[in-house]
């Protein structure tokens, strides 16, 4: 199983953007240093939840700035963009990287960023179908034309073209069986988790996959990873308080995909849901955090019930100091990557 890092680089105090994108750059070093596989970057904007707008630009930096670490997007935002730009910056970040790259691609769920680009979110699913026909036919690697409802695109060449061939790796996120069927029919390997997912509704999109799998037989076979916030500590009390920093994480995350999000002076704000779990359920339901021992076992449970062939590691969430950050992923890499991998 593949080990990888997601960072989404939030800030609940709001902290600068200089601070944040040093942390971010460190981990990643960090990660390859110590051995895990990729580093994932995820695509948001206008909020203290996310200060990444363009995670295909922070790739490209980080690719420089490492050598073995592969790269990958989870996710751009498909819709957000045109997706002739988006194929050119795959083609050169793939080339740049020397093929390190993987490609996460999704449709965005927030209404609020869609809001602010002048888009209605419920648009984005013509534009994310166009969209992906569009970038499959420009890593083809010949002149090709579109003529879509939105798009309407006369004869055109992509240079420069992706390194990996046919193209880098593709990941679409995945939350409902829709989407979880329409990337397996084109062959796309497929991300989910995140904050706010218990563990139960990781078993039913497990099951599902499996289901889709065996009725139409893809070939090669995708692969499947789940994301999960992680902190390895060996004190029980310090393995409560961070659970309490990945709670910032879910309200934030639930309130946007809900449509009941605050942001204020572009502080995102951590509304309380309906029948929240308690700390406890957190732990057991939600995340991957405690000794090692807890994490080893708590990884080898999604393992079995979902099948993952990648799992990765969200290390940085709430307001962790990156410190405590560092310090968990030394542990991780240590004693819960060995007994997992």
């Amino acid at each position: 199983m593949d080990i990888g890092t997601f960072l989404l680089l939030q800030s609940p105090s709001a902290r600068s953007s200089q601070e944040i994108y040093a942390r971010g750059l460190e981990q990643a070093q960090a990660a390859e240093t110590l051995g895990f596989r990729n580093v994932w970057l995820a695509e948001h904007h206008f909020s203290t939840y996310g200060y990444l707008s363009r995670p295909l630009q922070l790739a490209t930096y980080i690719a420089a700035k490492t050598t073995r670490l592969r790269v990958g997007t989870a996710v751009i935002v498909v819709p957000l963009h045109h997706p002739l730009v988006i194929a050119e910056e795959i083609a050169m970040l793939d080339i740049l990287s020397g093929g390190r790259l993987d490609i996460g691609l999704g449709r965005g769920y927030q209404r609020y960023e869609f809001e602010r680009f002048g888009l209605a979110l419920d648009s984005g699913g013509q534009r994310w179908e166009e969209s992906i026909d569009i970038l499959l036919k420009s890593f083809e690697g010949r002149p090709f034309s579109y003529d879509g409802k939105l798009f309407k695109i006369p004869e055109t060449s992509l240079f420069p073209q992706p390194l990996q061939k046919p193209h880098p790796p593709v990941w679409i996120t995945a939350q409902s069986p829709y989407a979880l069927e329409a990337a397996v029919r084109r062959g796309f390997n497929v991300l989910t988790g995140g904050f706010g997912v218990p563990i139960e509704r990781l078993a039913e999109f497990g099951q599902h996959f499996k289901r889709m799998i065996t009725e139409l037989k893809p070939s090669p076979q995708p692969l499947i990873g789940v994301q999960r916030a992680v902190y390895v500590t060996k004190d029980l009390a310090d393995a409560r308080e961070a659970a309490e920093q990945a709670r910032w994480n879910m309200r934030v995350t639930l309130s946007l995909r809900n449509n009941y999000e605050r942001v204020e002076n572009g502080s995102a704000i951590p509304l309380p849901g309906a029948n929240e779990p308690d700390i406890d359920d957190l732990l057991d339901r939600y995340l991957i955090i405690g000794t090692p021992d807890t994490c080893i076992r708590q990884i080898e449970r999604i393992r079995e019930l979902v099948g993952i062939t990648h799992f990765n590691c969200s290390f940085w969430f709430g307001d962790l100091e990156q410190a405590r950050v560092l310090h968990s992923m030394e542990l991780f890499a240590r004693e819960v990557i060995p007994a997992v991998a």
